[in-house]
């Protein structure tokens, strides 16, 4: 068993997060992969629902509340005893869920007469 000791940073600056899941697997074209590369735009409609553009499709998705959430922690410098810790920066509260099949985008293509 190893102690960890734990503090958080200030009241104000404790962040908030939101984690994403998606269902399925997502692959880049060029078969690089997706590591530092933007995913894709996330806006809500007016309802509050959240939809992702990747690509050429959109996905509709839902707001979760984590039944119990996360801490977002990084290593603290070690202090003057010597001994180190970790420092909570953000809280993850709430999740993105999209789960359903991406729709394709269809624009209208003016046909030649």
């Amino acid at each position: 068993m190893v102690q960890l000791i734990i503090s958080r940073a200030g009241a104000g600056d404790l962040a908030e997060w939101v984690l994403m899941e998606l269902q399925g697997e997502l692959e880049a074209r060029s078969g690089v992969g997706l590591s530092g590369k933007l995913l894709g735009d996330l806006h809500y409609t007016k309802e509050g629902v959240p939809a992702l553009i990747v690509g050429h499709h959109i996905l509709y998705g839902k707001v979760v509340r984590l039944e119990k959430p996360f801490a977002v922690v990084a290593k603290a410098p070690p202090g003057p005893s010597g001994s180190g810790g970790y420092l909570v920066t953000a809280l993850i509260k709430k999740k993105l869920l999209f789960k359903t099949r991406p729709k394709p985008i269809i624009t209208n293509v003016a046909k030649k007469a």
